[in-house]
């Protein structure tokens, strides 16, 4: 029996399997399991809940284009990570972009009400902090010490070196440090 995901991408034509193949990788299980995180990790990129939830439906939908040739879960968690980086630039530029040639700011996002209940002080500065370092360090950073990956992991999302991580990594936590000790950042 098909779910009702199922049968209305098989009434839509959006998929290229027959009824009997079996997919290499678990989407809905690669879904349900790291949906949240994957928000989450985007939200630290690009700033806000909507963006991030399209840049992760994005990394999905991606995945399931490729998912004949990707056989193993784990390749498939690390394209899903790449995917959200990448897309989170893209997010980034495409902003950047329309703040350069509209001359049009953005609005700021407002905090929730219970943003002030859930955030001590000490984790919006380390936050703004965070959201003021250069784009290439706070991506090794959040990879790194929120997504728990490692320098070789990194790299391969990155598709940078490992001695890039490690020093994009080291300077990121010396601007951190240097700014939380002394307060060197505008509120």
């Amino acid at each position: 029996m098909l779910t009702p995901v199922e049968a209305e991408e098989r009434a839509a034509g959006l998929t290229g399997r027959s009824a009997g193949s079996a997919d290499p990788v678990d989407l809905h299980g690669l879904y349900n399991a790291h949906w949240s995180y994957l928000v989450r990790m985007a939200v630290l990129l690009v700033d806000d809940v909507a963006s991030a939830e399209d840049v992760v439906q994005d990394a999905f939908v991606a995945l399931y284009r490729k998912t004949d040739s990707l056989r193993d879960p784990d390749a498939a968690l690390g394209y899903l990570r790449a995917s959200v980086v990448n897309l989170s630039r893209s997010v980034i530029r495409r902003r950047q972009v329309a703040r350069k040639h509209l001359k049009v700011a953005e609005p700021e996002s407002t905090a929730g009400a219970d943003h002030d209940v859930l955030l001590r002080d000490e984790h919006r500065a380390a936050l703004r902090a965070v959201k003021a370092l250069p784009r290439h360090q706070r991506e090794v950073l959040v990879l790194r010490y929120w997504s728990g990956l490692s320098e070789r992991e990194i790299a391969a999302a990155l598709n940078i070196s490992p001695g890039s991580v490690k020093s994009a990594a080291s300077r990121g936590l010396a601007t951190l440090h240097r700014v939380l000790s002394g307060g060197d950042f505008d509120a």
